[in-house]
């Protein structure tokens, strides 16, 4: 029977519980604000369920043991914010070419540098795509309220077992923070995807042999099978290859598990958009406050609806292109200025006109900044 039990949780608390309920049995990290919570909740935590918890000497150190750890069968987590994440970079690439599945959390906060660590951001967003060098793809959700930072921790998880890719939860300060009355899923409520193990006794065991959209099966380092991981670009055995052809494949077969799921793997929630012909396009503690703004625009006889992104990366365009041939105007209100409304001009593709709202004193939005916004755009 489902546990009905509310509990006032902040988002980053959830986080660590979805971890827990998703499975994760390895944690290493290092404290930074805004995103601390996770890793003290964890450190109680795991060792209750015969897990590990390492705080590491830095961010570096905690990418690559959560690499390490689930080369060797362990599911695996660390949670960060801005400078750390940057740290991070170069090893998420050594997980994306070598086909590791992780679970990075950044709680973003305002930078550059150090910026205002306890003050709310979107400005990581940008970087969660294209922050580490060369062809690559990654996966990133984001939660707008507290039962989604469960929920989507518990998702992440279940997209890098199943796609053999790191993934990030990407969350801003104020949903991190934030509490709220939640009644969490239970157990029969959402699913556990658990990676591909091959079968035993096979005499040639190929760690990097699958074509998109497909797969490979992973073994467990020092287990049966013997392979080799590199960051260098490899072959399907793992060895490292400078064949045009082999080159060719591994970074088609890198990007192209990804982006060729967009739109399967897209989640949005969309409000008052059935007959709305200016758009609201946001995503995370964002949407919140752009859900109100509907409402006051509603008042004041515009038609306006919101689209909320749950899934950044891979950015799917077709519900956009779907809606775009209906709507006069598209805002896009993010705390920076203007990372996530290239895409969405990108999608729109001309039907209508799309201009940013951009915020980046640290401050979350009012729900007055959006609507006095969009009234001087459509002339009200």
């Amino acid at each position: 029977m489902a546990d009905t039990t509310a509990r006032v949780l902040q988002g980053n608390e959830a986080s660590a519980i979805g971890a827990l309920a998703a499975g994760v049995d390895f944690f290493a990290g290092y404290p930074i604000t805004p995103s601390s919570e996770i890793a003290e909740l964890l450190s109680q935590c795991m060792p209750l369920i015969n897990g590990r918890f390492i705080q590491m000497e830095d961010e570096i150190a905690s990418i690559a043991a959560i690499i390490g750890a689930s080369l060797a069968g362990a599911t695996s987590m660390t949670a960060t914010s801005g400078p750390g994440f940057s740290l991070m970079q170069e090893n998420i690439g050594l997980a994306c070419l070598a086909e590791v599945p992780c679970v990075i959390v950044n709680v973003m906060r305002a930078g550059p540098s150090t910026g205002l660590p306890t003050q709310a951001a979107q400005g990581d967003v940008q970087q969660t795509r294209w922050g580490t060098h060369g062809d690559h793809a990654i996966v990133a959700l984001a939660p707008s309220t507290v039962r989604e930072c469960f929920e989507l921790t518990v998702e992440c998880v279940n997209l890098a077992e199943r796609l053999r890719t790191p993934t990030v939860l990407l969350m801003d300060e104020v949903i991190g923070h934030m509490r709220e009355s939640v009644v969490l899923p239970s157990g029969d409520e959402y699913r556990l995807v658990r990676r591909i193990e091959p079968p035993t006794g096979l005499r040639d065991y190929c760690p990097f042999g699958e074509c998109v959209p497909e797969v490979a099966a992973l073994a467990a380092f020092g287990g049966e099978y013997r392979f080799h991981v590199t960051g260098l670009t490899h072959d399907a055995h793992g060895y490292p290859t400078m064949v045009p052809e082999e080159v060719d494949w591994k970074i088609r077969h890198i990007v192209g598990k990804i982006e060729s799921r967009a739109d399967q793997l897209a989640s949005n929630e969309e409000f008052m958009t059935e007959d709305a012909d200016v758009l609201l396009f946001a995503y995370g503690s964002t949407a919140r406050v752009a859900k109100a703004s509907v409402r006051a625009l509603r008042e004041a006889g515009v038609k306006a609806g919101l689209l909320r992104v749950r899934t950044i990366w891979p950015f799917s365009q077709k519900r956009l292109r779907e809606l775009a041939p209906g709507l006069r105007l598209v805002v896009v209100p993010e705390m920076n200025l203007g990372q996530l409304v290239v895409e969405v001009e990108r999608a729109v593709c001309g039907e209508a006109r799309v201009v940013p709202l951009g915020k980046v004193d640290g401050h979350l939005f009012e729900p007055g900044d959006i609507t006095e916004f969009v009234l001087e755009e459509v002339g009200a």
